[in-house]
């Protein structure tokens, strides 16, 4: 009682007995029962910055509205973040999980002077892993990156890729990449030790990633058997007090298609998930079990910090998090700009030059800005970029082809392939590469080309289908189109939610596609490959098979590469083109009309349920669909009456 008076009531107990009667208070406390979940046991802590789908924003990205500028990213001031928590933090790890390139027009010299990742060594990252986009200049182009790398003598982080097939025998590009892999020292994990503490880090390239890099020619293993086979080896070899995976396989709103919260179920041991490829940003970590799955965001704009304490338990708290802007208040590190500025000179001799561009060069002045590009396709609907750009492939094929021409029925661009959007102001040469970035051709230069193929007009009726159907669970599949225009009900059985569709000349006359009619057809290299895998991806429900003009089935795509005169027609460049040809206004700079600042009526939404609409007009889906349910429902019908006769000969044989 004594105590509970001085303590309390601050009673005749003097300062010097008090201070020591609240430490002893304190350290008991903090050394048991549930309290140790608020301090942890005192032994063990680790700190992590993390950074994912940094897309080789080497510069600071703009966002421009209503006559504001904003900035973010850049590798200098990435670096500055990184230095200023290293202070308060000497021992904290340093990781990527994945597509640290790909997105602006510095992985144009990816292949020959690997600027990322030789960036991300002097910035001090421990381990990255592999992003599907690291595969987009496909294995040969992956393989020159790491050995010109190599060479440059310069730090460099790990690299931890567990499921690639380091197996496989392989021959050519395939070969070159094992080669260099093996030679960079590329492993399933790595163990390191940092203030006491032991941490094993293992990658993985996940399901969706694995499906995004059909360029990749590399193998892949099934990522979770394999997260559980190399999180048993790590146990039982180095038996480390915290495992991370960097996890190229991303999370979902919905939890129950969450890539990362369904390996954190399947594979418990995992302590700490790093996501990336969603391009997710968590406000606070994701707590699957006792796994903890944190994410930043994109291009470089934020910096994660993960702040960890063991519990008494042998489990890992987050004990802090933040995810720290990288804006124009951070200051450039000037060693990381001078870097950066020497790769951007070479991005303008090594590739632009070769177009006549330069990189900070005006096309277009935008007096609206678009649809942004976080919120870029998260509806279903009409997207003025989505028409701005399938219009652009079209002026591109015609001005490459110019009196060969042959007239195109339909340009389609999927909203996966899009990657940036357009701000209002001034449009520069990088900002449009930024949009239409992805991929190479079969020139081996940067930038997918733009292909043409031929499609029935029951085909062209299947793309609408696609678009209806496919988008609410995968929006990179969204279409948008020129030379199209469809209406859909959402609420109509799959596969059959387009209740009309035309053909739009150019002169504007609408006309019903002949279902057996050929039809032009012009996409992206990439988009093109994707259309040929539909009728595989919808069991034969759904049929796209691509073809010539003489309708043979098109096995090569690349054998369709449209070409302006020796060079390929590439999708930015497409885009360039076509901003650069509107009207100029007074200071002689083109303008983008008042057309693109709404939609066109190109694909309309019809959200009803009333019954004639839900039915009327229905296709071979519906009725092979339809046909499929009533035989269920005749087969369970079948199976009852069985069981019920069966049943009563039981019950007369036990009569008599």
């Amino acid at each position: 009682m004594k105590i509970e008076t001085a303590f309390f009531l601050g009673g005749k107990m003097n300062k010097r007995r008090r201070s020591l009667l609240l430490l002893v208070l304190f350290l008991f406390l903090s050394s048991t029962g549930p309290w140790t979940h608020v301090f942890g046991d005192g032994e063990k802590a680790a700190t992590i910055l993390f950074t994912h789908d940094m897309h080789s924003y080497l510069l600071p990205g703009t966002h421009r509205a209503e006559g504001t500028v904003t900035e973010f990213g850049g590798f200098a001031r990435l670096k500055t973040v990184i230095d200023r928590e290293k202070t308060k933090a000497p021992n904290a790890l340093v990781l990527d999980a994945g597509d640290f390139s790909m997105g602006t027009l510095f992985q144009t010299i990816f292949s020959t002077e690997a600027p990322e990742l030789r960036l991300m060594g002097s910035m001090g990252y421990d381990a990255v892993t592999l992003g599907n986009h690291e595969f987009d200049y496909r294995s040969q182009g992956l393989a020159d990156m790491l050995e010109r790398a190599l060479d440059s003598g310069e730090t460099l982080p790990a690299i931890v890729t567990a499921n690639l097939d380091r197996t496989q025998e392989t021959e050519g590009s395939v070969k070159a990449l094992q080669t260099a892999l093996d030679r960079y020292g590329a492993k399933d994990y790595m163990l390191l030790e940092r203030n006491g503490v032991s941490i094993a880090v293992f990658g993985l390239t996940g399901y969706d990633a694995i499906e995004s890099a059909p360029m990749s020619e590399i193998g892949f293993l099934d990522p979770v058997e394999r997260a559980k086979a190399v999180v048993k080896e790590i146990k039982d070899i180095e038996d480390p007090d915290l495992i991370i995976c960097l996890s190229h396989s991303g999370t979902w709103e919905d939890p129950k298609d969450s890539e990362d919260q369904l390996l954190a179920k399947e594979v418990p041991d995992i302590d700490v998930i790093i996501s990336g490829h969603t391009h997710s940003v968590t406000p606070t970590p994701l707590i699957q079990g006792d796994t903890i799955i944190a994410s930043a965001g994109e291009n470089a704009g934020f910096l994660g910090r993960l702040d960890l304490l063991e519990t008494s338990e042998g489990n890992w708290i987050v004990e802090g998090f933040a995810l720290l802007p990288v804006d124009a208040t951070i200051r450039e590190n000037r060693e990381t700009a001078v870097k950066v500025a020497a790769f951007l000179e070479m991005i303008e001799t090594e590739y632009l030059d070769g177009f006549g561009l330069s990189y900070d060069q005006v096309v277009v002045r935008s007096p609206y800005a678009f649809t942004e590009f976080k919120n870029f396709a998260k509806v279903q609907e009409e997207d003025p970029l989505g028409s701005l750009i399938a219009d652009a492939y079209i002026h591109a094929v015609k001005e490459a082809e110019g009196d060969r021409y042959e007239p195109i029925a339909v340009a389609v661009v999927p909203a996966g392939v899009i990657r940036g959007s357009i701000a209002e102001g001034e449009i520069t040469v990088s900002d449009l590469f930024n949009v239409s970035s992805l991929g190479m051709g079969r020139d081996g230069t940067p930038g997918y080309p733009l292909i043409s193929v031929y499609l029935t007009g029951k085909e062209l009726s299947a793309i609408a289908e696609v678009d209806a159907s496919v988008t609410p669970i995968m929006e990179s599949a969204q279409l948008y189109t020129s030379g199209l225009e469809y209406v859909f009900n959402p609420n109509r059985l799959i596969f059959n939610k387009v209740t009309y569709l035309r053909l739009v000349e150019e002169d504007g006359t609408r006309v019903v596609p002949e279902d057996d009619k050929l039809y032009r057809v012009v996409c992206g290299l990439y988009s093109g490959q994707m259309l040929g895998a539909v009728k595989g991806k919808t069991f034969g429900m759904i049929s796209l098979e691509p073809k010539d003009k003489n309708g043979e089935l098109i096995t090569e795509f690349e054998d369709h590469i449209i070409m302006k005169e020796n060079q390929e027609a590439k999708e930015w460049l497409a885009l360039v083109s076509y901003l650069g040809s509107f009207p100029k206004g007074g200071d002689g700079v083109p303008v983008i009309p008042a057309l693109y600042q709404m939609p066109q009526g190109r694909k309309t939404v019809e959200d009803s349920t009333a019954f004639g609409d839900l039915i009327s007009q229905p296709n071979h889906v519906y009725y092979l669909l339809v046909g499929a349910v009533s035989a269920i429902l005749l087969l369970f019908v079948l199976a009852l009456y069985l069981v019920k006769r069966r049943r009563e000969k039981r019950s007369e044989a036990e009569q008599r």
